[in-house]
């Protein structure tokens, strides 16, 4: 396969598998299986494997249980990648709304009840939707990703492992990207500016990332 087949197995696969886990879910999990088995050595093989095994054997109850714990319960460690830009703040209603306009320009929709900002969304979009924009997405969100997947090894659980595979798929942080993870770990995501946003205000030191074009 080639590089941009491997990575957008590696991106699909993981959208799957950081979905809620459910009874079609865990139906679809050999086939995402077989898929990954497919792929070259490497960190993204290794942890989306890892992670197929734990939740091959698991218990459908006990998996569903450790996603509510693992994603739903901790701010710390969302899904929702604008938390991580926006906070909640009025301004994540209009990244919200950014992410929308850029999936419609490439004729994607999410279906009706997913955020855009849901990594799984992201990742879908970026693995069968279009790949320069999907991964132009996933930079922007780089800072939060490395967050969460940080997080998630501290955590202990086998989704670190899917992280891992998104992180390998993307190019090393920059620098200012480090700066901004290690800025949303000491300081937490942006609070609300407050008489602000209207005016395309935002809290001081906290620098707007760009939108993908």
């Amino acid at each position: 396969m080639t590089r941009a087949r491997d990575t957008a197995v590696v991106r699909r696969a993981a959208a799957l598998l950081l979905d809620y886990p459910d009874r079609g879910m865990l139906e679809r999990l050999p086939t995402v299986r077989a898929a990954v088995d497919e792929l070259p050595g490497g960190a993204a093989r290794d942890g989306l494997t890892a992670f197929c095994a734990h939740a091959a054997g698991a218990d459908e109850l006990e998996l569903g249980a450790h996603y509510v714990q693992t994603f739903d319960l901790r701010r710390r460690r969302a899904l929702h990648l604008t938390f991580y830009t926006d906070g909640d703040t009025r301004r994540r209603g209009h990244a919200l709304a950014r992410l929308k306009e850029v999936y419609a320009a490439h004729g994607w929709r999410p279906g009706p009840h997913e955020l855009p900002d849901h990594l799984c969304v992201l990742l879908e979009f970026a693995s069968r939707g279009d790949a320069g924009q999907g991964e132009a997405l996933l930079r922007r969100f780089q800072p939060g990703l490395e967050l969460l997947r940080a997080a998630l090894h501290r955590h202990g659980t086998p989704y670190a492992g899917v992280l891992d595979a998104v992180a390998a798929t993307l190019p090393p942080p920059a620098a200012a990207q480090r700066e901004a993870a290690r800025r949303l770990a000491a300081q937490g995501p942006p609070a609300e500016d407050v008489g602000l946003e209207p005016y395309g205000g935002r809290a001081p030191g906290r620098e707007a990332l760009p939108w993908p074009t």
